[in-house]
């Protein structure tokens, strides 16, 4: 049941590409003088605050964190935060093939930090399967050889990835296992939304350029959408669910995301650039997808292929 859930979380992470596009054209052609970074700050705030609105009354009524479900909330916000904004800036720097690949590093941090702290090889399967992760990966993005460097842009991408890690590696720590999904999904929204608040402000050209960037009915409902779908039900899912499988088996689970989102450009960005009022082409369906799909499809197959279930954690095993 956690691995269904988990791929659920996949599906609704992957809407957030062309949805995150099609805002960005649309602010792009209101406010031409705004820079991206500013644009990718400011919806952080608007992603995050206006799931932290839609969450609130649950929470309030029956799902108030305790002590132990704040400080884990703040925790995933800082390796989470700090990771989407460092990304933000090194795509302004990079090629977003490179950048989509190099970002899946985290499936190589992830066995490597269980090696670390068992003390120990990682499997066969763990290996292949984080093999098969890693030219899917590479196949997807489009990346060569010839043309990878580890520029800035590349740095701060696989610095955003391992920050990644931390955050998947919070939900696993056994201390945690009496937390609940919704309270600190609030709290990591919350305190998200606190963080870019400054840096929002500090990249703005003006202080009036925070309201425009919302002011248009296109942009309130893909705003809404990131909110509901990307954030609120998709964080949801994997605070909850992600806690009863291994951290480094979840990474890999992690990476069906840009399969969902070869899929989806297939027939979103027609839907969306009509709703925006601007052109955005849906793509097509090449070699490059069927196979590097088949290659992260097969890998999360290996994983799950005769798996012995995994208690959840601070489940005492015989």
């Amino acid at each position: 049941m956690p691995i269904i859930f988990l791929v659920i979380t996949c599906a609704f992470w992957g809407v957030s590409f062309p949805v995150m596009k099609a805002l960005h054209l649309e602010q792009a052609a209101r406010l031409p003088q705004a820079g991206t970074l500013f644009l990718s700050a400011w919806m952080q705030i608007a992603r995050f605050g206006s799931a932290a609105v839609i969450l609130w009354p649950f929470v309030a009524c029956s799902a108030r964190p305790t002590r132990l479900e704040i400080r884990q909330g703040l925790w995933i916000a800082l390796w989470g935060g700090l990771g989407m904004g460092i990304q933000a800036d090194g795509l302004a720097h990079t090629d977003a093939s490179t950048s989509a690949f190099l970002t899946q590093a985290y499936c190589i941090f992830l066995p490597l930090w269980a090696c670390l702290k068992h003390r120990e090889v990682p499997g066969r399967r763990v290996l292949v399967a984080t093999l098969l992760v890693i030219m899917g990966g590479a196949i997807l993005s489009g990346i060569r050889l010839d043309h990878l460097r580890l520029g800035r842009g590349e740095l701060e991408t696989v610095l955003a990835a391992f920050l990644f890690t931390f955050q998947i590696l919070i939900l696993e720590d056994p201390k945690y296992a009496a937390t609940r999904g919704m309270p600190v999904t609030f709290v990591m929204f919350v305190a998200i939304t606190v963080m870019f608040v400054p840096i929002t402000l500090l990249l703005a050209n003006q202080p009036l350029d925070c309201l425009r960037a919302g002011a248009s009915l296109p942009a309130g409902g893909l705003i809404l959408v990131l909110a509901l779908f990307c954030s609120v039900c998709a964080y949801l899912l994997m605070n909850t669910w992600q806690p009863r499988i291994p951290a480094t088996e979840a990474g890999l689970i992690y990476t069906t995301e840009p399969v969902f989102t070869a899929i989806y450009v297939l027939f979103l960005p027609g839907l969306l650039g009509a709703c925006i009022h601007h052109t955005y082409q849906n793509e097509t369906i090449t070699p490059t997808l069927l196979v590097g799909g088949s290659l992260i499809v097969a890998a999360n197959g290996l994983m799950q292929w005769k798996r012995q279930a995994h208690p959840p954690v601070g489940t005492p095993v015989p």
